[in-house]
């Protein structure tokens, strides 16, 4: 399975990121180590969409908080970038893809990253992964 993170990416042209205590969704809780994934820098942090694709180096899980009831599962993770994007895949060119049962890798994009402001680490399918690697 691949996967792929929203957040706030100062550098896309890092060699290496660390991502501290990111949301989990869909999936996201069992990214490993050697797993591929698709850096999307948001735009809710000034960031522009995809921007790269890596390995990642490692992955812990941040233990729950005892005196919170409902917590969303986060994980830490470190990863080294393999490529940058050569073209432009974010909100905008996303927005328009709405029909969440039609199937297309696109959408699933849109309803994990954007139906919900947050940043986070989702997993996503193969199918959504062929459909990234094209940006690269």
């Amino acid at each position: 399975m691949a996967f792929a993170i929203k957040a706030e990416i100062a550098d896309p042209q890092a060699e290496h990121f660390a991502f501290t205590a990111q949301k989990t969704m869909y999936g996201g809780k069992n990214i490993a180590a050697g797993d591929t994934i698709f850096l999307f820098a948001s735009e809710n942090e000034g960031g522009h969409g995809l921007v790269a694709r890596g390995i990642v180096l490692s992955a812990e899980a941040v233990a729950k908080q005892a005196d919170i009831e409902r917590q969303t599962p986060r994980v830490s993770i470190s990863v080294r970038r393999t490529a940058l994007a050569r073209r432009p895949l974010g909100r905008s060119e996303l927005k328009h893809l709405t029909d969440w049962q039609d199937g297309r890798p696109g959408t699933e994009l849109n309803f994990k990253f954007y139906r919900q402001a947050t940043n986070k680490i989702v997993g996503i399918t193969d199918g959504a992964a062929a459909f990234l690697k094209g940006f690269f």
